[in-house]
């Protein structure tokens, strides 16, 4: 009780963020239909104005505040008209109506890919071609079928931007600068003996770190885009994630005299441009300091020689912690400025802020190549955005052809209830179509009783509508999908019945109408990947970790000498796959995946680290002893990682060649007066040890319970 006294007084939580877009949704609808229906005699107009606000805000779910809901709705406006245009024109033959249902429905299903704002617009965006797409066919009503639209969505988008504001949400920029400044101060504590961070310190560094991981941050929040600065914010969370969890590990002086002044100084060069990262990703304006002397510093001790392996993990450890603030301060330049930024990021040819140029590969593609390359990654049977965009485009075209043929009363509520009902599993559709028809049967009652009483009075149906679209708008969200499609059914109800006389027995068909789309949905649900993520996750993360195990091997051959090309584009699509696939896992209501016990998260991380640290590192080559010994390691984390691959999908490992066992770990300790690369390569294979770990003792967890 008292939480909900809370969120009322404050205005969070869902129960208000649910009341207000329930205000703004019923203003933009009911003013839009009630002057086109009764002010201006307009029925076509009030249809498409209603259905157009109730489209892209009742119907979509797309995250943030109102003022950002109307900037995604206004950049969708154009499409919404082209769909309109189409589904009238594609309306003239049931056969045209269902290839373009079926093309159309995968493109828009499968724009979920762009991110969480352009998904949660697309059923909105759905329902605008279905509505146009059933008979009458009449193209000359055209011009007043997009008045309509335009008028509603451009009331809907006033509407979210002006009424009822949102109460404030740290963006992820903000978040980012916030962890940013705390990295700061702990470099800011690792100057000062005992060059360690205390107990803490350390956690007030795990939260900030943890802050930033896309689980603990709003879909609104979440820089998910294919746009540059979506994807150099997105960078920038990891590099500040990176650099925060360099900064706990990293490993104080050894006891003795000091052989030199690089590394403290680098550890205040490291605070200085952390503090100024933070400086940039909060006010925007440039950094008092660039990164050069942070890079010839780091430049410097990488070619420090050292003596002892304590120095040398140090050495290496303050060479990885610089590059992190390097790319840290490359990604926020191109995150704030975005490409008037890219040149600070990348230089020419190696530039002060972050060494290789391909580190920010996306700063001088245009956006149209980097959509393309977001939508041709995820084109593909093992995309979990494809697959739910297959199955949606067939159970549309499905029920797009059976009210044609069949000449189904209403028929684009079955479509609807495609739309609103077919989840990404079919555990997920069966439930919620149980609870769907249970709400639809009890609105139908309802809706009947209303209109059997009311008759052809529609005066009555005009004074109950608003107050029951708040009411349904405002519940739905909040009490599950049987609220909803009861209350919706009453709204759908009162609206018809002022646009042309009816019987109560529009609520039966609207009953017969839901029955028929959740069939439809429910079987296509059980043919096209009935299990969801569930078994697509497995194969995407042992697809990551194979992709992972082999760059390492590359990586490590190749040490000592310079790869022509970074081989990392395997990984960062494996990556890219597994990560949407992991995140549709964590929503969807199921079964336990087949690696019950497994560490998902620690496998984003290990393709993480490879991509980090699989590159040629800086300084004096090494000799064969060292390069011999690097390779075995390499070997060793190589194996491992196709162990936990095939621990993640042991179904389709069971015809592959087997790894090995573990066995110990090689030497790590590597001969006096090795060079700085050689300490910096051992480090990353260390990393990538501790990653393997994890996923052993997931396996160690399932055997020991039987699983």
């Amino acid at each position: 009780m008292r939480a909900a006294l809370s969120e009322l007084r404050t205005g969070t939580g869902p129960v208000p963020a649910a009341a207000r877009r329930a205000v703004r949704v019923t203003l933009a609808a009911g003013l839009g239909f009630y002057a086109f229906l009764y002010g201006l005699d307009r029925p076509v107009e009030a249809t498409y104005a209603l259905f157009a606000a109730v489209a892209l805000a009742g119907l979509s779910r797309i995250p943030g505040s109102g003022r950002l809901r109307a900037l995604v709705v206004a950049r969708v406006l154009p499409a919404a008209c082209a769909l309109v245009v189409l589904g009238t024109l594609l309306a003239v033959r049931t056969w045209a109506a269902v290839a373009g249902m079926l093309v159309i429905g995968f493109c828009v299903a499968f724009s979920s890919a762009a991110g969480p704002r352009l998904a949660g617009a697309a059923p909105g965006l759905q329902l605008l071609y279905i509505l146009p797409s059933f008979p009458p066919y009449a193209p000359d009503t055209l011009g007043q079928r997009l008045t309509g639209t335009v008028v509603g969505v451009l009331l809907l988008i006033l509407a979210e931007a002006t009424v009822l504001p949102d109460p404030a949400v740290p963006g992820y920029r903000d978040l980012a600068a916030s962890a940013t400044a705390e990295a700061a101060r702990c470099a800011a504590l690792l100057e000062r003996p005992p060059h360690t961070l205390p107990a803490a310190e350390a956690a007030r560094a795990v939260e900030r770190e943890q802050s930033l991981r896309p689980s603990r941050v709003g879909e609104a929040q979440r820089p998910a885009g294919p746009g540059v600065r979506e994807r150099a914010l997105a960078h920038t969370g990891l590099a500040a994630r990176t650099l925060l969890a360099r900064l706990r590990s990293l490993p104080p002086p050894e006891p003795g005299p000091a052989t030199g002044t690089a590394g403290p100084d680098l550890v205040a060069a490291v605070r200085e441009s952390a503090a100024g990262t933070a400086a940039l990703l909060g006010a925007g304006g440039p950094p008092a300091t660039d990164s050069t002397r942070l890079r010839d510093l780091q430049v410097s001790l990488a070619r420090t020689p050292v003596t002892g392996p304590g120095r040398g993990f140090r050495n290496a450890a303050l060479v990885e912690l610089a590059e992190a603030a390097l790319v840290l301060r490359g990604a926020a330049g191109i995150a704030v400025r975005g490409r008037a930024g890219a040149a600070d990021a990348v230089g020419p040819g190696v530039g002060p802020a972050a060494g290789p140029p391909d580190r920010f590969w996306y700063a001088g593609e245009g956006p149209v190549r980097l959509w393309w390359y977001r939508l041709a990654g995820n084109t593909g049977p093992r995309s979990v955005h494809f697959q739910n965009a297959v199955r949606l485009g067939v159970a549309l075209a499905v029920a797009r052809a059976v009210a044609g043929l069949d000449s189904l009363p209403h028929g684009f509520w079955a479509m609807l209830a495609v739309i609103s009902l077919t989840r990404t599993n079919a555990v997920q559709t069966r439930a919620t179509v149980r609870l769907a028809l249970i709400g639809t049967l009890v609105g139908a009652v309802a809706a009947g009783g209303v209109l059997a009483l009311a008759g052809e009075a529609s005066t009555v149906y005009a004074i109950v509508l608003p107050p029951l679209m708040l009411f349904a708008f405002c519940v739905g969200p909040v009490r599950g999908v049987g609220w909803a499609q009861a209350m919706f059914t009453l709204v759908v109800a009162m609206a018809f019945a002022q646009l042309a006389p009816v019987t109560w027995q529009l609520a039966e068909v609207r009953f017969l109408d839901v029955l028929v789309g959740s069939a439809i949905g429910m079987v296509c649900g059980l043919l096209a990947w009935p299990r969801g993520a569930h078994d697509e996750l497995g194969r995407a993360v042992a697809a990551l970790l194979h992709a992972a195990a082999d760059d390492v091997q590359a990586a490590t051959a190749a040490f000592g000498r310079a790869r022509e090309v970074q081989p990392d584009q395997r990984v960062r699509h494996a990556l890219a796959l597994a990560e949407s696939a992991y995140a549709q896992y964590q929503t969807e209501r199921q079964r336990p995946a087949v690696a019950a016990g497994q560490d998902w998260q620690a496998a984003m991380m290990t393709g993480h680290h490879v991509l980090w640290g699989g590159r040629s590192p800086l300084g004096t080559p090494p000799g064969p002893r060292e390069e011999a010994m690097v390779r075995e390691y390499g070997a060793w984390v190589a194996a491992g990682l196709r162990r936990a691959a095939a621990a993640a999908d042991p179904v389709r490992a069971a015809g592959a060649p087997d790894p090995g066992p573990a066995g110990p770990a090689p030497r790590r300790a590597g001969p006096e007066g090795a060079p700085p690369v050689f300490y910096t390569a051992m480090a990353w294979l260390d990393s990538l040890t501790a990653d393997v770990a994890l996923f052993d003792r997931g396996a160690g967890a399932r055997a020991r319970g039987g699983a």
